[in-house]
């Protein structure tokens, strides 16, 4: 549905059409995200944060690393490694190299999680409805020129 009839709302030009849309669109995704990450009981900041540290698996992260990988650069990326911790899907230890730092890691029962939830949903099957893959590269394409 387009966004001028799904929000009833006029705008001022293209500009601000396409401001609302994204920002709609961004609700719409995430919404549907957020129910597939319920099922595993995890939010998708701990989400993307267990995603980070599956890429740099074996080797440790610290919590700088994953604010500078984090999709929403307004976490708090120590409260969701605390999260993750009382939930045994990631370790936390002293780092080897500079005592200050904590070195933290993806446990097996993260990686676990993760390959149940890779083979529960994809993430094409949210939008392939809609959207062919050469689309989905030019929306994205797109969206990294918006950002400049």
């Amino acid at each position: 549905m387009q966004i001028d009839k799904e929000i009833q709302s006029k705008f001022e030009d293209n500009y601000h059409k396409a401001v609302v849309n994204v920002n709609y669109t961004y609700g719409w995704l995430a919404n549907l995200l957020r129910s597939e990450f319920e099922k595993y009981n995890l939010t998708s900041q701990q989400f993307n944060v267990l995603r980070i540290l599956r890429g740099q698996h074996p080797k440790p992260a610290t919590i700088n690393m994953l604010k500078e990988r984090m999709l929403d650069k307004m976490s708090d990326a120590s409260r969701i490694v605390d999260r993750l911790v009382q939930k045994e899907l990631v370790s936390r230890g002293t780092c080897s190299r500079d005592r200050r730092a904590v070195d933290i890691k993806i446990t097996d029962k993260g990686l676990d999680i993760l390959t149940q939830m890779d083979k529960g949903f994809k993430t094409a099957d949210l939008i392939s409805r809609n959207l062919t893959e050469d689309e989905a590269g030019l929306l994205s394409d797109l969206l990294d020129k918006l950002r400049g």
